[in-house]
């Protein structure tokens, strides 16, 4: 079974489907998409996270989430089980010839995105709501007091933030109150600057899901940071990737993450995370 811990109101899988590479660029068409994503729940994974914006620049908008509604609608198990977290703020363009990313954390844009998103994934309530990125250009105030207009309209059953600061966490709880079970950030050996608000998480009492958490594929990274986790692996007779997921699981019981994949094979390894237990010495090799 895959290891389970609550967030929020949810008994869900530690271990989340990142659902971002099965519709972004180089994905491997949509009934790949489908195939991986019914590998996951049929292998125990509970919680699958998309958003508004997971689309190819200049192609078809939220097809992240209309490939959500598909393979749900299609899965033979039990859906009432599976939490589906998608994001609304952001969208992508082109800049220069180039696909790129940008945000719009207007309070009318985040009510139309969320109506849209709870419309394309075929829910009238969606389980989990996140802010997908704070725009420079809105007071982040104003875009969490629309985040609490969509939860006050029974949009969104719960809400969390992404890509937020400890002092963007406190003002999101202030507004938000009970209703922010989470907070989003990249998170891996490659990127520990969000290890404060890991920390912060935990205070505060919301969980923390790690985005990339195996580093990410969209950049260029520091391979010999994974070095020790391969080291581990080695001995355990398993992937460096399910070392780096069962790191971030230790780190305490509010951590969840969402490691991306292609195919079905690659989430499948990702599951067995769970059930691999780190030695203190070994957690001691680790950062």
């Amino acid at each position: 079974m895959v290891l389970h811990r609550n967030l929020g109101p949810f008994d869900t899988t530690a271990i989340g489907l990142g659902e971002m590479p099965l519709t972004i660029e180089n994905n491997l068409g949509p009934a790949k998409g489908v195939e991986t994503i019914h590998a996951a729940l049929d292998a125990g994974c509970r919680q699958i996270d998309t958003a508004w914006a997971y689309y190819c620049s200049g192609g078809e908008e939220q097809t992240g989430e209309k490939l959500i509604r598909e393979a749900m609608s299609s899965w033979k198990g039990p859906k009432d089980e599976v939490l589906i977290a998608t994001k609304v703020g952001h969208y992508r363009n082109f800049t220069d010839g180039k696909p790129t990313w940008d945000v719009d954390g207007s309070p009318e844009n985040l009510i139309k995105c969320a109506k849209e998103s709870a419309y394309e994934l075929g829910v009238d309530t969606i389980d989990l709501l996140y802010l997908h990125r704070p725009d420079p250009k809105i007071p982040y105030g104003e875009s969490i007091e629309a985040m609490k207009e969509i939860y006050d309209a029974g949009i969104a059953q719960t809400l969390g933030v992404s890509n937020a600061s400890i002092e963007q966490m406190d003002i999101a709880q202030k507004i938000l109150g009970d209703a922010l079970v989470a907070v989003q950030n990249q998170y891996s050996p490659i990127y520990l600057e969000t290890q404060d608000t890991l920390e912060h998480a935990a205070r505060i009492g919301i969980s923390f899901v790690c985005w990339s958490p195996l580093g990410g594929f969209r950049k260029p990274k520091d391979e010999t940071k994974f070095d020790p986790f391969r080291k581990i692996a080695e001995a355990h007779g398993v992937s460096y990737q399910q070392v780096v997921l069962a790191w971030e699981l230790a780190k305490d019981d509010h951590v969840f993450v969402i490691p991306g994949a292609h195919r079905p094979e690659t989430i499948l390894d990702s599951l067995k995370a769970g059930d691999l237990k780190l030695t203190p010495e070994e957690l001691q090799m680790l950062p």
